[in-house]
């Protein structure tokens, strides 16, 4: 995965949804989203945690070589285990309640993009890491699971907002490019008739599938990811 386009993915998706956030009234931070039991404040917070472990990432020695890719990544392991998404839950809810403010929240998730950003931009390519599971993999492909998260949990607090969506065309195409490939994306979405942002609801479990459409599905061979 290009270095770059990735990282520019994520300064755009990113900012894109700091923008979003800036007019949520007090009242709204407190709406329920369909990502149980967090609210819209939960949520944004949570975006926040995810994104935060890199700079530590980036100072911790670096593995000798990559063996985890981006979509072997989400892989359905003890990650994604009842225990670890209620810690990963209650992670979240506090940076929430530490915050005065949804305001605050704004900007706290907002330094801690920018940061990210202009750490991943100083890197080379190549550059490698540890992810707090033990993956060692390329920064590139990390950063590819964090614009993953930043684009599919804006759908989620665009929903709970009742607002339509802001996600970007660059943290898009890299999602869509993950779960179908970069060549067969175009293809795979003509033979099933979706738009983009009605394939990555579907296959995301935004939107519900029916029999039919998850057999075609299983025809094309999309990579289902394991999300927590």
């Amino acid at each position: 995965m290009n270095r770059d386009r990735v990282v520019e993915a994520f300064r755009l998706e990113a900012g894109q949804l700091a923008r979003a956030m800036t007019d949520v009234s007090e009242a709204e931070w407190r709406l329920p989203t369909r990502c149980e039991p967090w609210k819209v404040c939960d949520l944004l917070a949570h975006v926040r945690v995810v994104i935060a472990w890199l700079p530590d990432m980036l100072t911790a020695p670096a593995p000798i070589r990559a063996e985890v890719s981006a979509t072997e990544y989400y892989r359905p392991d003890d990650r994604f285990a009842p225990e670890t998404n209620a810690a990963r839950i209650v992670l979240a809810q506090a940076h929430a309640a530490e915050q005065l403010s949804g305001t605050a929240l704004v900007e706290d998730f907002e330094a801690t993009w920018q940061r990210v950003d202009r750490l991943c931009r100083a890197e080379p390519e190549g550059r490698l890491v540890r992810t707090r599971h033990g993956d060692p993999m390329l920064l590139s492909e990390f950063l590819l699971t964090r614009v993953v998260e930043v684009a599919l949990h804006g759908l989620d607090l665009a929903d709970a907002l009742g607002r339509e969506s802001w996600l970007t065309s660059q943290a898009a195409d890299l999602v869509q490019d993950l779960l179908l490939g970069p060549a067969d994306g175009v293809a795979a979405l003509e033979k099933l008739g979706w738009g983009q942002l009605r394939f990555l609801r579907k296959a995301t479990g935004r939107e519900p599938i029916t029999r039919e459409e998850a057999l075609d599905v299983d025809r094309l061979g999309i990579r289902w990811l394991a999300l927590g």
